[in-house]
């Protein structure tokens, strides 16, 4: 289910959303690290987001925070949870579903930190939206059993269980974010799958350059078993090294 082994092209047309979204936030933050100084200027006066001038009312500090990033290793981390988590979501939900959960639980996230922290609070980052699709694979493992299985399951919960304690752990960390991004995306996701069955999952390709989304076919041989356990426990560790990083830089 988060196994890529896909090529460049056949993930680009495959998994055309989660793409696009990767490709905005490379573009903007290499855009911004080429011109610096002006890039600067155009976070601190329209893009980061700050509670003290959405109660002013710049209420679109509440959506640009979502495709801004403060260093390259807080960009790295959220691009590399895209690139793995969004994929099987992509074929699940389909691509208007997936663009609603990822703005609905980042703006919604954005709110909870204009509620809840101090007026003169600063923030920018795609984490509360990264985590709003956390919160539907929570979802999944704690309700819908039947649309994820039990290893990718566990990668979840593992994930999540350290995730949520480095967020209160690692100072820098927009935790509003973190904790009702995860929130929303769970919230939300009752409405999402609602019609969304196991065996939906398996949808045939039109095209044959195109990847079939089948939750399991790591699991349909045995020899198989053993790598998925490696490739599943590397791609996490690497994603914590991310997020511990990011954090930290």
């Amino acid at each position: 289910m988060f196994i890529r082994n896909e090529s460049f092209g056949q993930f680009v047309r495959s998994y055309k959303l989660v793409t696009v979204l990767i490709a905005i936030n490379l573009v903007i933050y290499f855009w911004m690290s080429m011109y610096p100084k002006l890039g600067g200027q155009l976070i601190e006066a329209y893009g980061v987001g700050s509670n003290y001038h959405i109660a002013m009312g710049e209420l679109w500090r509440i959506v640009t925070p979502i495709f801004l990033h403060g260093s390259i290793m807080h960009l790295l981390f959220n691009c590399f949870s895209l690139f793995l988590f969004g994929p099987a979501l992509e074929k699940m939900l389909g691509k208007g579903k997936l663009l609603i959960a990822y703005f609905a639980t980042g703006i919604l996230a954005n709110i909870a930190t204009f509620i809840l922290a101090p007026l003169f609070y600063f923030h920018l980052g795609a984490s509360g939206a990264i985590y709003g699709l956390f919160g539907i694979y929570l979802y999944m493992v704690l309700v819908r059993k039947d649309l994820i299985d039990p290893r990718n399951a566990q990668l979840i919960i593992t994930i999540l269980i350290i995730g949520v304690i480095m967020t209160f752990i690692n100072p820098g960390i927009n935790r509003y974010a973190h904790i009702f991004g995860l929130i929303s995306g769970a919230a939300l996701a009752p409405i999402l799958l609602r019609k969304i069955t196991s065996a939906s999952l398996y949808s045939m390709a039109s095209d044959p350059n195109e990847v079939t989304f089948d939750p399991n076919r790591w699991q349909k041989h045995a020899k198989n078993k053993q790598r998925l356990k490696i490739i599943g426990i590397v791609a996490g560790v690497l994603l914590l090294v991310l997020y511990f990083l990011q954090a930290r830089l």
